[in-house]
């Protein structure tokens, strides 16, 4: 799939032109609309279901060096409402402050971030691995966009993965795009190198 074929296909989802706009206005540093509702809203227009069919939420992605709660909270105040007026779940999340709740809510360690992307390389899989900036026009995109062409579903195994959170998105995912591919977890590590490799 070409960059901006995945473009016109993820903007064709109405919600995602009401986050930019919103985004646009905030003017928030180094954001993103990411994830899950970008590459099934993809799958939707490939297979000719509504574009919002089986999107659980709308994940917003920016890093501000400002760590406070309060800064971020008056930030998700200000996607209220849109997410009313769209009648969508939106989760806003500063990238920068992630490291300093992470680990108390999920029981794992996790890196101080230097920008947005870094967020989105942490991703459980590779086909949601994607980024539209605030502008419209780029895609971040690590493990490139042909996953999400090709109904694909592997993990990204990254040193916070979690082989019952994939199995679960995972299952979910399969229920509703029956054309996925899955591909099973395997047990992994990463040493000290950074190396990966089966336990």
């Amino acid at each position: 799939m070409r960059t901006a074929d995945f473009i016109s296909a993820v903007l064709r989802n109405p919600v995602h032109d009401a986050l930019l706009c919103r985004l646009n206005e905030l003017g928030l540093p180094d954001a993103w609309i990411v994830a899950g509702c970008l590459t099934q809203t993809a799958w939707n227009v490939l297979t000719g279901r509504r574009v919002d069919y089986g999107i659980n939420d709308y994940d917003v992605f920016y890093f501000d060096p400002d760590l406070s709660w309060e800064a971020e909270d008056r930030i998700i105040a200000g996607f209220r409402e849109c997410a009313d007026r769209t009648g969508s779940r939106i989760e806003v999340r500063n990238q920068a402050r992630v490291h300093l709740w992470y680990p108390e809510k999920h029981g794992k360690p996790y890196p101080a971030l230097s920008c947005a992307t870094d967020g989105i390389d942490r991703f459980l899989t590779r086909c949601t691995q994607v980024g539209l900036s605030s502008n419209g026009v780029n895609v971040y995109a690590p493990a490139g966009l042909d996953d999400v062409d090709g109904f694909v579903v592997r993990p990204n195994l990254v040193p916070n993965f979690s082989a019952e959170a994939y199995r679960t998105k995972s299952a979910r995912w399969r229920a509703l795009w029956p054309e996925l591919k899955l591909h099973a977890p395997e047990v992994w590590h990463l040493d000290m190198t950074g190396e990966a490799g089966p336990r």
